[in-house]
């Protein structure tokens, strides 16, 4: 009987520990992620708060991440592979560039009547840059991390250590959100626009 008694409370020490670590983990993320999202305020509150770019919440990426998400997921781990691999960049044309990438300002799901967008892979990186060149003056190393993310699409590679580090987040944060291991709001924005569609006098009222 003591022998099952003392079983349990090594048992009871184990779960506790093991919650424990798993809370510390938590914790270290979070604080990690708010850090993250700290600095691209700082290096980019202009282009955060722009009209344009938050136009991109409205038009999905993969899965059901909007552009808007998708973006600012890839600086996130554009700041994150080059602080732990580590590779000596300029931290704030990352970002600014990260965030620009896919500054398209479409939605490259539903064919329209000037493109029906079947190779925009290929040619939506010079999309972004000239919006991005119209709406903000560009550094050389942003307008290439926004020409040559999608290398080897893009055929010649990129050129600048961002340009490759934006490049690698994207397609990790790409492959995550088409598996939907990473996921954002596009379906609440689904039953909002079919909502919209249904009974636009509501939704005006609500708004």
């Amino acid at each position: 009987m003591e022998l099952v008694c003392e079983m349990r409370k090594i048992e009871k020490g184990l779960r506790r520990s093991a919650r424990c670590r798993r809370s510390e983990r938590w914790r270290r993320n979070f604080e990690e992620r708010r850090a993250l999202r700290k600095e691209i305020r700082a290096a980019a509150k202009d282009i955060l708060m722009s009209q344009r770019f938050n136009s991109t919440k409205s038009y999905i990426q993969h899965g059901n991440m909007t552009v808007n998400d998708h973006c600012i997921h890839v600086a996130e781990y554009s700041l994150f592979f080059s602080k732990k691999l580590p590779i000596s960049c300029s931290r704030k044309e990352l970002i600014r560039g990260a965030l620009l990438h896919d500054y398209f300002l479409y939605d490259w799901h539903i064919p329209d009547e000037k493109n029906p967008h079947k190779l925009h892979g290929f040619y939506h990186p010079g999309v972004a840059l000239r919006n991005a060149s119209m709406d903000y003056k560009l550094t050389p190393r942003e307008r290439e991390i926004i020409k040559k993310h999608m290398w080897p699409l893009t055929v010649v590679p990129p050129t600048c250590r961002e340009a490759w580090i934006v490049t690698a987040a994207d397609k990790w944060c790409s492959l995550m959100e088409t598996i939907h291991l990473h996921r954002g709001h596009g379906k609440i924005l689904e039953k909002l626009e079919k909502r919209r569609m249904e009974n636009p006098q509501a939704v005006k009222r609500e708004e």
